[in-house]
């Protein structure tokens, strides 16, 4: 027997958060296991017009990975699919109840299932005829206002990273791998990291110049191989998760303060040295210039800079970046030591 919370749960932010410690608590005191559903890919992208533009806030393995981390006992990830949106709210729930032994549900105040998208009121007032009990956790209001998902990604879209921060209880993260680019920065003191994203579809804050935080595969290579070198009582016990390819995440058990290095983060077109449109995430690691082709990185946006603008000439640039990385490493985000 189960307790269930259901949802897409995208950035595992506070609201997100209080509706897993409810979910916990109540298994805990039914002796019972504590499940989480989930859909992927977003009811949005597969039922709406417009879906193109929808962007996610952790991937699907992050997600996972994160929800695991707070202790559930089963993280279940349903494929979306219009059959599946067919459904109504008391087929789902009967669902719930036939293939993952659900006794109770845990709701978020917005929660919304089935083709009738019933909401808390409806499903708590349905789940009695169904043999099942309903508890609703309330939302987690910051600045006056429930945090959602679609606060953070607005606040993202308009390059407030540090509002994000706010919402989400951590730094916003993009995790890739390092790609070759066309090293122009290292001709002026500037060589980069430029990633290519696992998840394509990960909301990307706004073309500018970030203060970021960056965690490296080659860096926790270097810190596992001390570990083992050192007694078991110098062990801090802090490392990445494994994981398979694209699929692999840092734990968010690393503590920046612990692991980070500090940088800086420009996202945009690059339009002083190239006339395309590709956008690029291109990170300037301050104190690192070692060789990490074909390695993880993960980069946690603390505050904008600037926005990315042309400059005339690669002077003029190079005496920008040195500004820009003057104003950080002056800085006291409180992350790095």
């Amino acid at each position: 027997m189960a307790v269930v919370a259901t949802g897409f749960f995208d950035g595992v932010h506070p609201g997100h958060r209080l509706v897993i410690d409810t979910l916990l608590s109540e298994a805990r005191a039914r002796g019972e296991q504590s499940v989480v559903v989930s859909f992927w890919p977003h009811p949005r992208a597969v039922l709406q017009s417009g879906a193109d533009s929808l962007r996610y806030l952790t991937s699907r393995e992050e997600k996972e990975a994160m929800l695991k981390e707070l202790g559930v006992d089963c993280v279940e990830t349903v494929r979306f699919t219009r059959e599946f949106a067919g459904m109504s709210a008391e087929q789902y729930m009967e669902m719930l109840r036939t293939n993952y032994g659900c006794t109770e549900l845990v709701l978020g105040y917005d929660t919304r299932f089935g083709r009738e998208q019933a909401g808390p009121s409806e499903i708590a007032a349905l789940a009695p005829s169904l043999g099942l009990d309903a508890v609703v956790a309330p939302p987690v209001c910051i600045d006056g206002a429930p945090v959602s998902s679609t606060r953070i990604r607005a606040a993202l879209e308009s390059g407030d990273v540090a509002l994000a921060a706010r919402l989400l209880g951590r730094p916003y993260r993009l995790h890739g791998v390092v790609v070759s680019g066309n090293r122009l920065g290292r001709t002026i003191g500037f060589p980069t990291a430029n990633m290519q994203l696992y998840e394509p579809l990960m909301c990307v804050p706004r073309n500018g110049v970030y203060e970021t935080l960056v965690y490296t595969e080659q860096r926790f290579r270097q810190e596992r191989s001390l570990q083992k070198a050192l007694p078991p009582a110098a062990w801090s016990g802090r490392g990445p998760r494994s994981g398979r390819g694209s699929e692999a995440t840092f734990s968010e058990e690393t503590g920046p303060k612990e692991n980070a290095l500090r940088g800086m983060t420009n996202i945009g077109v690059r339009p002083t040295v190239s006339d395309r449109d590709a956008l690029t995430i291109e990170t300037n690691i301050f104190g690192f210039d070692e060789m990490i082709y074909g390695l993880d990185i993960s980069v946690d946006f603390v505050r904008r800079i600037r926005d990315e603008r042309k400059f005339a000439s690669l002077d003029e640039l190079k005496a920008q970046l040195e500004q820009d990385a003057a104003a950080i490493s002056s800085s006291d985000s409180g992350y790095c030591r």
